[in-house]
């Protein structure tokens, strides 16, 4: 038998080998939800020797303004205070929601509840500005914890709609102090 004649005989068996691998067709298999890939980084702004600080982090999409001021209320990592990276801003952990004093007719009260982010802070998001109402202390609204939130806030926006010019930003805090800004100032990471 020839070259060409061995050829011509074991193309097809070799076609039907590369073809087939015996695993036989199903259809489609739902398993999970559709790849997400890189999640969006975010920076919120913490306190470093004073001065205001980017730090980078990871946020689940969408990334929205009240997402991001959500993180940076949750305060500095373990990790990051050990670079002395802190925050001005209470964290939601130590403070506590006020509870009325029972009367002695009232019987025993219900104990105090801590706080949540949502319970400190309201944000309301428009086309023409942010405002971000803070239900801290009369005096404890600085200039930097509004420069954490106004900086955090804006670079939240600049990542949900990178094209569009940064709105005002507006703090206010329980004692009617009132701070607003742009967030040009803010330091890059």
């Amino acid at each position: 038998m020839t070259s060409r004649r061995r050829f011509a005989a074991l193309w097809p068996a070799a076609l039907c080998a590369l073809t087939s691998c015996g695993i036989p067709t199903t259809g489609v298999v739902e398993a999970g939800g559709p790849a997400s890939g890189v999640p969006p980084m975010i920076r919120v702004y913490y306190v470093v020797d004073g001065t205001l600080a980017a730090v980078p982090r990871r946020t689940t999409a969408p990334v929205d303004v009240a997402k991001a001021l959500e993180t940076l209320l949750m305060g500095p990592t373990d990790l990051e205070r050990g670079k002395r990276i802190t925050t001005r801003l209470p964290l939601p952990s130590g403070l506590f929601t006020a509870t009325p004093i029972p009367t002695a007719t009232d019987g025993p009260g219900p104990p105090p509840q801590r706080q949540g982010p949502s319970d400190l802070m309201t944000v309301t998001e428009r086309e023409d500005g942010i405002t971000v109402r803070l239900a801290l202390p009369a005096g404890r609204l600085s200039d930097l914890v509004a420069a954490q939130i106004i900086c955090t806030a804006t670079a939240a926006q600049r990542v949900a709609d990178p094209g569009a010019e940064p709105v005002p930003v507006t703090v206010t805090g329980a004692g009617g102090r009132r701070l607003e800004s742009s967030g040009v100032r803010c330091p890059d990471a």
